[in-house]
């Protein structure tokens, strides 16, 4: 796998979010005004399952990475991922609940529409666009809790997506930010994919132009990656009584 130069690599192979300060401004500029936010119920009634799909709910809920910006809406993770759970004959159907430039705040003001799906499984994947503003680590974990106790206490299991930032923010900054997500998923029990973009985030070959969000052959990265972490989940709900 190609790896640009700036990318942060660890000996265990982990990389964080890179180049993505040098294309910053890019970042923010597709951060998608407030009117997605306004549309965003009608988009996902559209797309959400009919009453005669009786089918268990998985709701990916998330920003632009779970959209699936820039690729065809059957290229994005979730709908790879309702290919993937197909090919397996796990009996579920994922709801794309994606919205480009969300942060946990506008994520903690959608959750009524989340739960209105009536979701089993949430598959949380926020904070990225929180990070790269610089937004307070405390906030964005107040958030993050605000909205996992919203769905738990609605009957729904969390799965938490851990995010982590490039080295530009400093080392306490990110050390703090990387840090919310381990310690939520402690305090809450939660599974957690550790890092969301783990083998994709810095590959040319696998992102779009603008360096940050995935093509398609990343979503199948992506995909396998939440895999690992949903299928012992999926097997454990399904020999539930």
């Amino acid at each position: 796998m190609r790896v640009e130069n700036d990318i942060i690599q660890d000996g265990e192979g982990e990389q964080t979010l890179s180049a993505i300060m040098r294309r910053g401004r890019t970042f923010r500029e597709i951060l998608l005004p407030a009117v997605v936010l306004i549309l965003w119920p009608f988009a996902v009634y559209a797309t959400s399952p009919s009453a005669s799909d009786t089918r268990p709910r998985i709701v990916a809920f998330g920003d632009s990475l779970t959209a699936g910006l820039g690729v065809q809406a059957n290229e994005s993770y979730p709908a790879q991922l309702q290919r993937r759970l197909n090919d397996l004959r796990y009996p579920y159907r994922v709801i794309n609940a994606g919205v480009s430039g969300d942060t946990t705040a506008g994520g903690l003001r959608r959750v009524p529409w989340i739960l209105n799906n009536k979701p089993e499984l949430v598959i949380l994947e926020l904070g990225a666009n929180d990070g790269l503003r610089g937004l307070d680590v405390d906030q964005v974990k107040h958030n993050l809790q605000q909205i996992i106790e919203q769905l738990r206490k609605a009957g729904a299991t969390v799965i938490l997506a851990g995010m982590k930032l490039p080295p530009n923010y400093g080392p306490d900054y990110t050390t703090r930010f990387e840090a919310i997500y381990p310690a939520l998923a402690k305090e809450y029990d939660l599974p957690l994919i550790p890092f969301f973009l783990d083998g994709v985030g810095g590959a040319s070959s696998l992102n779009q132009a603008d360096g940050i969000h995935p093509t398609t052959e990343g979503y199948e990265i992506i995909v396998e990656q939440v895999l690992k972490v949903l299928e012992p989940v999926l097997s454990k709900h399904t020999h539930t009584p």
